[in-house]
């Protein structure tokens, strides 16, 4: 049996007619770069996300930088973060000049570990950037408390977690800024690159406004540096396309990873299933820890199942990042998620029979595996 990682043939045969309608718009209008698409996007995401502004930008990444320069942040300063994330929500940070402080991770939901964030702080930390991994809110009330005491901006990054709820609040409404990426892997992704950033602070939305088009205000007349940070109307026209049936495809995510937590319990396999600790688990992604990690992925890879590491180097290990003077060891937990951590298919179409097979392809492992342990130790 084949199971994709992910599926997007199949979801556009659902949608295809919506879609194909959308994009014929755009193409009708002529109108490519912002404009109405863009703009009925832009309301319909912030009233998603229970927040009064948003802002299309051209990729989540695109999201977390500007709403860094918003702030100003520059060098001398440090922005907190995790080291256990996609290379954008550090790399962002050091594209401005400011330093990335580094907090490891809870070993539970993978999201920032805030009990250790306080000690982070000095008198240069000017912003925390909580990434809500893999579909889950970090607790974001700790994060605000710091927020308040210590006088920081809270920029969420929310790429993996649209429509995710902690206490009642959406991704993206709890801090200063929310980020989104519409990437096509995404919970809600278009046809290739976009983003968008909400916020609840008129000020702050403005500004993120200004900046995205080379800080103009009007055309042609420059308040600030700015960037080239627009969405076109064709990403906005797919994603609002895409957008009404975000709930159901979330359903049925959840449905698929309840399927998974039983058949793993049934299983009784030496398999860490994910942990669900807030209100609403979108799933992005749908990740199981194993001590071999690697080779269950080469088996799984001979079974036809997709899979998919994030992220097997962390940030303070990269290359690029060596300049921080953090080694081997700095953050265990972020270093051990890397080690064990594997993404299985749960897109929305995968089917009963599908989740089964991909079960069983892991229990077949781990009994080979079982086999083989016992062999070593019987030597």
């Amino acid at each position: 049996m084949n199971v994709p990682l992910l599926d997007l043939k199949a979801q556009y045969a659902v949608i295809k007619h919506e879609v194909d309608a959308a994009i014929a718009d755009v193409l009708e209008s002529q109108h490519f770069i912002l404009g109405p698409k863009v703009e009925e996007l832009e309301k319909a995401i912030a009233a998603y996300s229970q927040c009064q502004y948003g802002i299309g930008v051209s990729s989540g990444s695109d999201a977390l930088l500007v709403c860094l320069m918003a702030e100003n942040i520059g060098e001398e300063d440090e922005v907190i973060t995790t080291p256990y994330t996609f290379f954008a929500t550090g790399g962002a940070i050091a594209r401005l000049g400011a330093r990335p402080v580094f907090v490891d991770i809870d070993p539970v939901t993978y999201n920032l570990n805030v009990e250790d964030i306080e000690a982070k702080i000095t008198p240069r930390t000017r912003a925390i950037i909580p990434v809500h991994l893999y579909g889950q809110m970090a607790d974001m009330d700790v994060v605000m408390r710091l927020a308040r005491t210590h006088n920081l901006v809270v920029i969420e990054d929310a790429a993996q977690a649209i429509g995710a709820e902690y206490k009642g609040h959406r991704a993206g409404s709890v801090g200063h800024y929310g980020c989104f990426s519409f990437f096509p892997s995404k919970n809600l992704g278009g046809f290739g690159d976009g983003g968008m950033v909400v916020s609840n602070d008129a000020q702050r939305a403005e500004r993120v406004r200004c900046l995205r088009g080379h800080g103009a205000k009007p055309k042609y007349y420059h308040k600030l540096i700015g960037g080239n940070f627009r969405l076109d109307a064709l990403q906005a026209a797919v994603v609002s396309a895409k957008l009404p049936f975000l709930d159901r495809w979330t359903a049925a995510r959840q449905e698929n990873a309840k399927r998974y937590d039983r058949l793993f319990r049934d299983a009784d396999l030496p398999i860490k299933v994910p942990a669900v600790q807030t209100d609403r688990h979108i799933f992005n992604q749908y990740v199981i820890r194993s001590s071999h990690r690697d080779s269950l992925q080469a088996h799984l890879r001979k079974c036809g199942v997709g899979t998919e590491v994030y992220y097997p180097v962390p940030l303070h290990l990269q290359e690029c990042f060596a300049y921080l003077g953090h080694g081997l060891g700095a953050f265990p937990e972020s270093e051990g998620a890397a080690k064990e951590t594997l993404a299985l298919p749960i897109q929305p179409e995968l089917t009963e029979n599908q989740a089964e097979y991909v079960v069983d392809c892991i229990g077949q492992f781990h009994g080979k595996e079982a086999m083989v342990l016992a062999g070593t130790q019987s030597q």
